[in-house]
């Protein structure tokens, strides 16, 4: 990485920061309403003809048939759990929410060794600190979708969890210009069929499932998440993390270093899973 593009990733880290609390008030008016660019690439907007910008409102099922991703390998199933196995690359994926200055600096120590991550983002987080979308995108990371208030997604019907996966959505296209690629169920580690159809519905043809639980969650110790990662990880490996917790910005570092030592490199999803 050029010192002149760690600046400016830096810079944006401190001005996240900096807005951090007014972005709370600004958000608390922003409502769920903005573009519905739809887009299988976090900002690079492909523009959904028909689409309303007001209020979410479920769709039609005839929608749900969107194109396939630019770049993906093709015939990917509808629940992704790892890539390829014969490709020295693993992906690191974030759940999106805590505390944002824990965030910044999760993303900049990847940055740092030149590893890039996933971040599958919760809608309130979004609507709190808005300047994340920004800071995830601009460092060349993934965005995705998280659900927006991650509740238990897979004990809704169906039109709750459409409006669940949707809202969020909206909060990504009108912060970025794109829903992302990714959608992962919250308090699931696989989708349902019927959250399957609902986040195909919503514009995702792909949940993103994970190979490796770090258990970061449970806060067990650096030292913990670290062989918790290491022991199981592999390539091709989808790894589960979480921001917000302190134990996984300090196991980062030595997560990364011991995947670097086995010749693997930390990419986004996207990059993983790319024909």
């Amino acid at each position: 990485m050029t010192v002149e593009r760690r600046s400016l990733l830096r810079n944006l880290s401190r001005a996240a920061a900096a807005g951090a609390v007014g972005s709370v008030l600004a958000a608390c008016s922003g409502g769920g309403t903005g573009s519905s660019a739809r887009t299988g690439t976090a900002g690079t907007a492909t523009p959904t003809t028909g689409r309303p910008t007001g209020p979410a409102t479920p769709a039609p099922a005839s929608t749900a048939a969107t194109p396939g991703v630019p770049g993906l390998a093709p015939n990917l199933p509808e629940q992704i759990r790892n890539g390829p196995r014969n490709r020295p690359m693993v992906a690191l994926t974030f759940h999106g929410q805590g505390d944002p200055a824990l965030a910044q600096e999760v993303l900049a120590t990847a940055e740092d060794t030149g590893a890039r991550l996933t971040v599958l983002a919760v809608g309130t987080w979004l609507d709190a600190y808005p300047q994340m979308a920004r800071r995830i995108v601009a460092g060349g990371h993934d965005l995705g979708n998280h659900t927006q208030h991650h509740t238990d997604i897979s004990a809704m019907d169906a039109a709750g969890a459409y409006q669940e996966i949707e809202d969020c959505a909206r909060r990504l296209s009108r912060l970025t210009g794109s829903i992302g690629t990714w959608f992962r169920p919250s308090q699931a580690a696989l989708a349902t069929p019927l959250v399957r159809r609902e986040a195909h519905r919503a514009g995702y043809r792909h949940c993103l499932s994970y190979d490796v639980d770090s258990l970061d969650y449970t806060d067990p110790g650096p030292a913990a998440v670290r062989r918790t990662v290491l022991a199981a990880a592999r390539p091709g490996s989808v790894v589960s993390m979480h921001l917000g917790h302190p134990g996984t910005l300090s196991a980062l570092p030595g997560i990364l270093d011991g995947l670097h030592r086995r010749g693997l490199r930390a990419v986004t999803a996207t990059e993983l899973l790319r024909s």
